[in-house]
């Protein structure tokens, strides 16, 4: 089995991620190995788009949230997704209170509305090379990676008006039910905590 990481997912970068970060790259990569082992996507609401909560990886992440402050030196401006907004240092990130990866199978994000050509080919050709140098086909895409303090991590604004504009399938069997407790968990969340992101 091999996991290859997202172009969205930026949290085994060096320097300048913004949200969740694993800081502890090979412990993190063998909870994930077994909690992906285990997981049975065909159970799936949305087949092969999978949430996985991995608390045995707690130790080896920083929260992608922090409690929002009145001083601007607590924040850093960053470009993210071709916007320029402020976010919270990283030094200000909240204690870890869970973690969950959210990993589709490779044929469920090739699938997946967002998904260009260009990122479809790359991830396609991704492969590992064993010690024996022997290759083998990515099978599952790590999409992002979620260490939340507090409550778990709700969409941002604008993801959420994307999902349901089209960019994700599972959005398409949300009931106005849901679609209504989700808007009011991310209102709620987004007045109570700030994202995060490297200082550097």
């Amino acid at each position: 089995m091999h996991i290859v990481p997202s172009n969205i997912c930026s949290a085994f970068e060096p320097s300048g991620v913004i949200g969740s970060k694993v800081i502890n790259h090979a412990e993190f990569s063998r909870v994930l190995q077994a909690a992906v082992a285990a997981h049975d996507f065909a159970a799936d609401r949305i087949p092969g788009q999978a949430f996985i909560l991995i608390p045995e990886a707690i130790p080896f992440v920083s929260a992608g949230a922090g409690r929002p402050t009145t001083d601007p030196s607590n924040y850093v401006l960053r470009e993210y997704r071709g916007k320029v907004s402020a976010f919270l240092k990283r030094e200000f990130a909240a204690p870890v209170e869970g973690c969950a990866a959210v990993v589709y199978t490779m044929q469920a994000y090739l699938d997946d509305p967002d998904i260009t050509p260009e990122e479809a080919k790359r991830v396609t050709a991704a492969t590992l090379l064993s010690e024996d140098n022997v290759s083998s086909d990515t099978t599952y895409v790590l999409v992002t990676v979620l260490a939340f303090a507090g409550p778990q991590s709700q969409l941002s604004p604008h993801r959420f008006t994307a999902n349901l504009a089209g960019g994700n399938h599972e959005a398409q069997v949300w009931t106005a039910d849901e679609i209504r407790a989700k808007a009011k968990a991310i209102m709620g969340y987004d007045d109570q905590w700030s994202t995060v992101a490297d200082s550097v």
